[in-house]
């Protein structure tokens, strides 16, 4: 509750008014202070009462491109039986206050308002709480209070068309790639039986010691598996503009275009950070659970829209590649960095073994990088688009 300069001002009237008029014995006086004092009483009463509101968002659509429309429906009802709110509201919208008009809104009605989300910045955009300020008719006391939860808005980085997508390690009978010679379909892991499954694919061994029906969940082995990892490192992306490194945007919208050819063609892929997001290092044993908009993400869309660049220590980037060497995720490795990295390409070269295909995208680097400097298939492009085409420029994996 904040008392504004007007009430201050007639506060300070009424003391001093009652103070000289009991003093020196002025009626007129102490009657000029009583009803100042009064009407301050009554506008902090009055400022005080909470109105009942309920406010429902709806985010057309909660997910968008990055530079595609969006819009947020806000509807406010005043849930009240007595009293009209005569409220000043505003919502907030990306840093931005967004004015609501709640004048003189009777019981059991609504306000309803719409306004455009900005996207042009990859990003998650918090919408709300909404901001109700009640104040009394004399503009005495102001008493602001949030009203409603906030609403992530992603804005995922843009996807731009792949047409070629890696063959693989070896050639398969089905025009897939596989390295394992007898078959392609392989054990991954165990589930709970579903009505449908087949009876054939019970492990019973484990039903038997669970106590309920466990189904054999197989994959396909034959398809290229694509470990894309992103280099969110800020020594990485020096250059920016207004706080913004559009080396790492076009890192961001490479990693989303391969990602999606990799889900049109129904091949498996993970997307990786140099810097670990919060919730990785929460599955490694850390504890960390800092970021809650990365902890809410649910794809990699969804992470690429909601990942910043990160301070790095000197041996984030040797710890990261020591890691891909060790787990040796996949058969076709595609590493998307900044100019800021081309002298660490090194750290790359050594995961040729562990991974037949190994791809780098430079991105904002003002010389091209040497394709044979470190072994490696490099792609130097300045924005997304350029990297798409570039990429499908590629003859060999």
């Amino acid at each position: 509750m904040g008392i504004t300069a007007r009430g201050i001002g007639l506060l300070v009237a009424a003391v001093v008014l009652l103070g000289v008029g009991f003093r020196y014995a002025y009626p007129e006086l102490t009657v000029l202070g009583a009803a100042a004092a009064v009407a301050v009483g009554y506008a902090l009463v009055s400022a005080a009462w909470r109105p009942r509101l309920t406010v429902d968002r709806l985010a057309d659509p909660d997910w968008v491109a990055r530079g595609e429309p969006a819009a947020m429906t806000l509807t406010v009802r005043n849930t009240g039986r007595l009293r009209a709110a005569n409220l000043v509201a505003e919502d907030r919208c990306a840093g931005r206050l967004v004015p609501v008009p709640l004048l003189r809104l009777r019981p059991g009605h609504d306000t309803e308002v719409r306004y455009d989300v900005p996207t042009h910045r990859r990003g998650v955009v918090p919408v709300g709480p909404l901001r109700v300020t009640r104040r009394d008719p004399l503009g005495l006391v102001a008493l602001a209070r949030s009203y409603g939860d906030r609403v992530p808005v992603w804005v995922h980085p843009r996807i731009h068309p792949l047409t070629a997508v890696p063959t693989g390690a070896g050639r398969s009978l089905d025009g897939r790639t596989d390295r394992v010679p007898h078959g392609s379909i392989t054990f991954d892991s165990l589930r709970e039986y579903v009505v449908g499954d087949e009876l054939r694919r019970v492990h019973w061994r484990t039903s038997a010691r669970v106590g309920e029906l466990m189904v054999r969940e197989n994959v396909d082995t034959s398809l290229p598996r694509l470990v894309v990892v992103l280099d969110n490192r800020a020594t990485a992306h020096p250059d920016r503009v207004d706080g913004v490194a559009e080396s790492f945007e076009s890192g961001c919208e490479a990693a989303a275009s391969v990602v999606a050819a990799a889900a049109r063609e129904d091949l498996p892929a993970s997307l990786l950070l140099v810097v670990p997001a919060p919730q990785d290092r929460a599955e490694a044993g850390d504890g960390s659970r800092r970021g809650a908009d990365l902890d809410a993400a649910q794809g990699p869309l969804d992470r690429l829209a909601a990942v910043e660049l990160t301070e790095d220590g000197p041996d984030v980037l040797r710890t990261a590649m020591s890691r891909l060497r060790q787990e040796r995720l996949g058969d076709t490795l595609v590493f998307l960095t900044g100019p800021g990295a081309r002298a660490d390409l090194g750290h790359v070269t050594a995961l040729r073994g562990p991974y037949p295909s190994v791809v780098v995208g430079v991105f904002g680097a003002t010389e091209p990088t040497p394709a044979g400097a470190a072994g490696l298939t490099v792609v130097d492009a300045a924005d997304g688009a350029e990297f798409a085409a570039e990429w499908d420029g590629i003859r060999r994996w």
